[in-house]
C-alpha cells in the first residue's frame, strides 16, 4: 500500500498549482454564471480539464487519481471555479455514458464550454413512473452545485442514473435545489450500467473529499502563514503558545483528513472496493474540517471575514462539501 504520488499525479498537482497561481485573482468579481470564467479557460487550455477524457476524443485517457490530484489543488486555492463538475459529471460520463453522450458533451466539458454537475443529495428518494416509453421523475434534489447553469444534471432515480436539462418543463431550480415534477426522460437519457447510481456516487464522493482536503490543506497554509507575519505586543502570533496549539490542532485535523482521502481515491483508482475508505474519510472531513475552519477564522480575527481575503472561500468549500457527505 503506497500512497504517494506518482509522476504524472504531481505533473497534474504542479501544473494546476502554477495556473491557478497565475491566473486567480480575488479582487476578481464572479462571471455572470457565479465563477470565475477566466480561470476555468486557463484550465482548459492548460488541457487539465480533459485529463479523464480517452485519446479518440482529445484526452489524456487517465483516471480518478489524476482527477482528485487536480480537485486537490483547486481546492487547496480556494479556485473559483466549478471544480466537482469533474467528479459528479465529467468521470460518470467517462465510465458510463454511451457513445453518444460520450461524444457530445466530453469534449464540450473539456473545453469549459459545459458544466455537468449532479443532485446525489435528496431528503426522500425520487420517484419514477413509466409512461409511453418514456420515465417520469418527481423529487427534490438539494445541494446540486450549479444547477442553474449546468448543461445537464445527472439525477440519479430508480436505479438509473440520468441526465436532466435543468431548463426542461417541470424543472425548478431555486439555488442549489432541484425540484423535479413530472420531467420527462427516455433512453438516451439515461446512463449504461446496472450499477450506475454505485458507481457515480462514489465518484461524486471521491471528488468532494478531494476538494475538502485541499481546502483545509489551503486554510491551514493561509492561517500558518498569517500567524507567522502578524505581530502583538512585539512578537509574531505563533510564538503565543495558545496561538500554536490551536494551529497544531488544525494541522492534525488536515493531515488525518488527507490520509483518509488518499486511502479512499488510492482504492477507487486500483479497482479495490473503496466503500469503508470514503465512508472513514467522509466521517473526518465532516467531523474535523468545519471546527478546523472556525479555527482559522478565530485566528485571523477579523480580517477573516473580509470578502477580498480568501479564506471564506475555504469555508465555503468545506461547508458545501460536509453538507452533501452528511445527508
Amino acid at each position: 500500500m503506497d500512497f504517494t504520488p506518482d509522476e504524472t499525479q504531481r505533473d497534474v498537482a504542479g501544473l494546476a498549482a502554477d495556473v491557478l497561481a497565475r491566473e486567480i485573482d480575488f479582487g476578481r468579481p464572479a462571471g455572470p454564471d457565479g465563477y470565475d470564467e477566466q480561470v476555468w479557460r486557463a484550465l482548459a487550455k492548460a488541457g487539465l480539464l480533459g485529463l479523464a477524457l480517452p485519446p479518440e476524443l482529445g484526452g489524456d485517457g487517465l483516471g480518478v487519481a489524476e482527477v482528485a490530484a487536480l480537485l486537490t489543488e483547486l481546492g487547496r486555492s480556494a479556485a473559483p471555479v466549478p471544480a466537482l463538475t469533474l467528479a459528479l459529471g465529467l468521470l460518470p460520463l467517462q465510465a458510463l455514458g454511451t457513445p453518444d453522450q460520450r461524444a457530445w458533451l466530453l469534449p464540450e466539458i473539456a473545453a469549459g464550454d459545459a458544466l455537468v454537475t449532479a443532485a446525489v443529495c435528496e431528503p426522500s428518494p425520487t420517484q419514477v413512473v413509466a409512461e409511453d416509453g418514456r420515465w417520469l421523475l418527481t423529487g427534490v434534489k438539494t445541494n446540486v452545485p450549479f444547477a442553474s447553469v449546468a448543461t445537464r444534471v445527472l439525477v440519479p432515480a430508480g436505479g438509473g442514473v440520468f441526465l436532466v436539462d435543468p431548463q426542461a418543463e417541470g424543472v425548478t431550480v431555486a439555488g442549489s435545489t432541484l425540484r423535479l415534477d413530472g420531467v420527462a426522460v427516455d433512453e438516451a437519457d439515461q446512463l449504461g450500467g446496472g450499477d450506475a447510481v454505485e458507481v457515480s456516487r462514489r465518484f461524486a464522493v471521491a471528488g468532494m473529499l478531494a476538494l475538502g482536503d485541499g481546502a483545509l490543506a489551503g486554510a491551514l497554509a493561509l492561517t500558518t502563514r498569517h500567524v507567522a507575519e502578524r505581530h502583538q505586543f512585539g512578537r509574531p502570533l505563533a510564538t503565543f503558545q495558545a496561538v500554536a496549539q490551536q494551529i497544531a490542532d488544525v494541522y492534525i485535523a488536515s493531515r488525518t483528513v488527507h490520509l483518509a482521502v488518499q486511502s479512499a481515491v488510492w482504492r477507487l483508482a486500483t479497482g479495490r472496493d473503496p466503500q469503508p475508505d470514503l465512508d472513514i474519510a467522509a466521517y473526518w472531513l465532516t467531523r474535523e474540517g468545519p471546527p478546523a475552519l472556525a479555527t482559522c477564522h478565530h485566528l485571523h480575527g477579523g480580517l477573516g471575514v473580509d470578502i477580498t481575503y480568501p479564506l471564506h472561500r475555504y469555508y465555503a468549500a468545506i461547508k458545501e462539501v460536509s453538507a452533501c457527505l452528511s445527508s
